[in-house]
């Protein structure tokens, strides 16, 4: 049978799975759970009964069928399969089923459909045989005539890629790099931008700009011993592509990343919103379809360390490593090290993690790539936070400070600044992290930052001060120079502190005014809504908010707030609330880190 739902096709003989039809990678066992519950979507199937069907008496926990929802869920959106407390599960979504031989009328499938028994379809083996290769002979005719139909009037029609750019920067700032049109862009400056700008603005000027020109391409420029290197970042209304490619000149880098920017995957990526595994499954088919691509390889590396998948992907990791080596890309080798490292320091392997951080900053010093050398002394910094060793995380972020003004980059410059404040008050360091602060907006003043950016000072005055009472009017300061950009990610924290601290306070007038002139639907803000329902007792709109809380934090990949919000569902007594699945969410995705943060309400809920 074929099954349709949303924009997805299910073949359950082939156990294929489409998404606006381009196949979906989808575990195997996963598509059985999948064909069972389509097949009779009015059960409700315990997991026992899952486990009969699909593992047929293989030796298995239960968590093999919480993980198969968890993944389902993940591909077509929690409210796709409902959990019945103490029951099971059952699927939700409206389902057409046509027969794959015939694709005649679609009947829904909750209509009660009566099978013949086999035997009274059996054919003689010989007939079948011979009608099995005819079959098989005029799908093969058809496939190949569709193909050839089909691909001329693909070539002809393919649909030109609409990107607007700010020009190129290079190593001298007065010149810069355009691009020109040709049968797959139709490529549109962006004049009165330039790139050191749009790197510390785009969080105000991006949504100015994003009802006109969507995709906006940005990036650097710089020529290193013979070779040329650009650093490129592809905006788009969901997400961001950025990566690094390497050319023997200026022409043959830019027709590097324009055939790179070919790639179908990045304007699914960019253009749509995706769950965190439909990202993964459309990124292992990129991967497979261009498997020399290392920056699509390096992006299926983090889609896997963003999902806490970190044995996977140091596996990706490592399979970087040794493509770049094998195509002679530092820059990549250096990355892939980079990824090892960072994985490293999550399962808190720090000497692990040091010796491949050092590895790396040897390959970004072969190209004099002072940007990523910089960046990975910042994840130095924090391995030194972890080893009590303030000199050596002083050391690090000065000396990141440095290579990051060398190659004028004045946000990476700010970042190590900014950081080196916080990790002095972590570290009782009580004169320097007034003395980093002081020097951090001195500098942004002097760059001319926007004012949002100036919003980071008094959030740090907020982190130094003791009580919630002395935090509120730097917070409050924070949504003031944030004005116009509310969703920049001080501004959200502060906003997230204030309403805690005010229902905390039982002051529900103020929480409320928190939330005037917020307009994006996005999981933050729907969190906080969540909140303040809760506080004011309305049950109805706690249950709606927390559900689009967990749903849109999941899309966008957001593996704290989802935590944070299965929690909070956890804790309320309601019998609408599935508290199995978040309970059960809760014990596979919490990390160590989470669980230690949480621990106390952890506790109290016996999670």
């Amino acid at each position: 049978m074929r099954y349709i739902f949303d924009t997805f096709e299910f073949d359950s003989t082939s156990l294929v799975l489409k998404n606006n039809g381009q196949d979906l990678a989808i575990r195997h066992n996963d598509a059985k759970v999948l064909k069972l519950l389509l097949e009779h979507s009015d059960t409700v199937f315990s997991k026992e009964d899952i486990l009969s069907q699909v593992w047929q008496g293989k030796v298995v926990s239960e968590q093999a069928v919480f993980q198969s929802i968890s993944n389902l869920r993940g591909l077509f959106g929690s409210h796709a399969i409902k959990t019945f407390s103490k029951r099971g599960y059952q699927w939700q979504l409206k389902v057409d089923a046509t027969h794959c031989d015939t694709e005649k009328t679609p009947s829904t499938v909750n209509s009660n459909i009566v099978e013949q028994p086999t035997e009274a379809l059996a054919f003689p083996h010989q007939r079948k045989k011979w009608l099995v290769m005819a079959f098989t002979a005029l799908t093969l005719f058809a496939i190949a005539l569709m193909y050839l139909i089909a691909k001329p009037s693909e070539d002809v029609n393919r649909a030109v890629i609409n990107i607007a750019y700010i020009p190129l920067s290079t190593q001298s700032d007065t010149k810069q790099v355009n691009f020109s049109d040709d049968e797959h862009f139709d490529f549109t400056e962006i004049p009165h931008l330039n790139t050191a700008y749009f790197q510390v603005s785009a969080d105000y000027e991006y949504p100015q700009l994003a009802s006109e020109y969507p995709l906006i391409l940005s990036g650097t420029m710089r020529t290193y011993n013979q070779k040329t290197y650009i650093d490129f970042i592809l905006k788009g209304p969901f997400s961001d592509w950025r990566g690094h490619v390497l050319g023997a000149d200026q022409r043959d880098a830019t027709k590097q990343l324009l055939n790179h920017l070919q790639n179908p995957v990045i304007y699914n990526l960019l253009n749509e919103a995706q769950a965190p595994a439909v990202q993964q499954a459309n990124l292992t088919i990129a991967h497979q379809q261009a498997p020399n691509d290392l920056i699509i390889l390096s992006q299926l590396t983090n889609s896997y360390l963003r999902m806490g998948e970190r044995e996977k992907a140091m596996v990706m990791a490592t399979k970087l490593e040794k493509a770049a080596i094998s195509q002679k890309n530092t820059q990549y080798v250096g990355n892939a090290l980079f990824f090892q490292s960072d994985i490293l320091t999550r399962k808190e392997l720090f000497d692990l993690s040091t010796t491949k951080l050092t590895n790396a900053i040897e390959q970004f010093k072969k190209i004099n790539d002072l940007p990523r050398q910089a960046d990975a002394l910042v994840a130095q910094s924090w391995i030194d936070h972890n080893q009590a060793d303030y000199n050596a995380i002083k050391h690090s972020l000065l000396t990141s400070a440095k290579l990051a003004y060398e190659a004028h980059d004045k946000q990476r410059e700010l970042n190590a600044i900014n950081y080196l404040s916080v990790l002095a008050h972590k570290n009782k360091q009580e004169d320097d992290k007034y003395l980093y602060l002081t020097e951090a907006e001195s500098k942004m003043k002097a760059y001319q930052f926007p004012s949002y950016h100036l919003a980071i000072i008094p959030f740090h005055y907020a982190i130094f001060a003791k009580s919630l009472e002395d935090k509120e009017p730097h917070l409050k300061q924070v949504l003031k120079l944030a004005t116009l950009t509310p969703e920049f990610w001080a501004a959200r924290t502060s906003r997230k502190q204030l309403m805690q601290y005010y229902i905390s306070q039982n002051r529900l007038t103020d929480a409320q005014a928190l939330m005037a002139g917020i307009t994006l639907d996005s999981a933050d803000n729907s969190y906080l809504k969540t909140l303040l329902a809760d506080a004011q007792n309305d049950t109805e709109a706690f249950i709606t908010h927390a559900e689009r809380t967990f749903e849109q934090a999941q899309l966008s990949g957001n593996l704290s707030l989802s935590l944070d919000i299965a929690l909070l569902i956890c804790g309320t007594e309601n019998p609408q609330v599935n508290y199995d699945f978040y309970s059960q969410y809760i014990n596979e995705k919490g990390s160590d880190y989470w669980r230690r943060i949480n621990e106390e309400k952890l506790t109290s809920l016996s999670l």
